[in-house]
C-alpha cells in the first residue's frame, strides 16, 4: 500500500487493536487472578502477580507478545515458585487458562466501529497491532472491522524502528501519520520520537509491561481522550497543527 502524499497534514490514521478497538487485558488478569489461586495452594506468595511478571519480561526475547509467551511464563513460574513441586495437574490447568484465552469473544469497546467508520471516510486507516500472528489475525476477522482497514499489521514489536519501516513502505512522512491507541509505551511515544502524532485512549486496566514508560518528546503533538467516540472531532483539530 503506497499512500504518498504531497500535501501537508494527517495523511494516514493507525489504530492499535487491544483495548482501544475491543477488550484484552481484562482477560489476561483473570488469567493471572486464577494462576495465582493455582500457586496458593503451594507456598503462601503476596506477590506471586509480581514474579510472574518477572518471568513474562524476561521472556519477550523468547516467546515475543501473546498468550502462548504468558503461558509459557506461567509455567516457568510456577515450576520455580513451587520448588518444581507443582502436580501435573495443575500444569495442565495452567494450559487451559491459556486456551480459554485463546477463545475469548471479540468485544468492541463502546463506540469503535462508528469511530472507525467515520475516520476512515476522510483518512486511510491502518490497523497495527502487535502479538501472536494467529490469535491476532483471528480477532481481527472476528471483530467484523477488517474491511475498514486498507492494511493489517501484525509487527513482533512496535517501536521507533518498526514504525519508520511501515511508514516507509506505506511513503509518508512520520508527520503525516497519527497512531490511536491505549499503551503510551507501543502506541505513541514511538511514534512522537519520529515527528508523527498521536491520540492516546486510556484502557481501564494495562499490562506493567505497557506500562512503563515516560514520554520524553513530542507532548504537543498528542491528545488524550476517555473513549474512541471523541476521535473524529479531535482529528480535526489537529489536521490545520500538522498543516502548518
Amino acid at each position: 500500500m503506497q499512500m504518498k502524499s504531497t500535501h501537508g497534514g494527517i495523511a494516514l490514521v493507525g489504530f492499535d487493536a487491544d483495548d482501544t478497538l475491543w477488550r484484552s487485558q481484562d482477560y489476561f488478569d483473570e488469567a493471572q487472578a486464577h494462576f495465582e489461586e493455582i500457586i496458593a495452594h503451594y507456598v503462601d506468595l503476596a506477590d506471586a502477580g509480581k514474579r510472574l511478571y518477572a518471568y513474562e519480561a524476561r521472556n519477550i526475547a523468547f516467546f515475543g507478545y501473546g498468550v502462548k509467551g504468558m503461558a509459557l511464563s506461567m509455567i516457568e513460574a510456577a515450576i520455580d515458585i513451587t520448588g518444581a513441586s507443582i502436580r501435573a495437574a495443575d500444569i495442565g490447568r495452567i494450559i487451559s487458562l491459556a486456551k480459554e484465552l485463546l477463545q475469548h469473544p471479540v468485544e468492541l469497546l463502546p463506540g469503535v466501529r462508528e469511530a472507525v467508520q467515520a475516520v476512515a471516510t476522510d483518512s486511510p486507516v491502518v490497523l497495527i497491532t502487535k502479538g501472536d500472528l494467529f490469535h491476532q489475525e483471528a480477532k481481527v476477522r472476528e471483530s467484523g472491522l477488517s474491511e475498514l482497514f486498507r492494511r493489517i499489521e501484525v509487527v513482533s514489536e512496535k517501536d521507533p524502528a518498526t514504525y519508520a519501516r511501515l511508514l516507509a513502505e506505506f511513503g509518508i512522512d512520520a508527520a503525516q501519520f497519527l497512531m490511536v491507541g491505549n499503551s503510551l509505551r507501543s502506541d505513541i511515544a514511538p511514534v512522537l520520537a519520529l515527528g508523527g502524532w498521536g491520540v492516546h485512549v486510556p484502557y481501564h486496566t494495562t499490562w506493567a509491561h505497557e506500562a512503563e514508560t515516560q514520554l520524553t518528546t513530542g507532548h504537543q503533538r498528542m491528545r488524550t481522550i476517555a473513549t474512541l467516540a471523541e476521535l473524529p472531532p479531535v482529528l480535526q483539530q489537529l489536521q490545520p497543527l500538522a498543516a502548518r
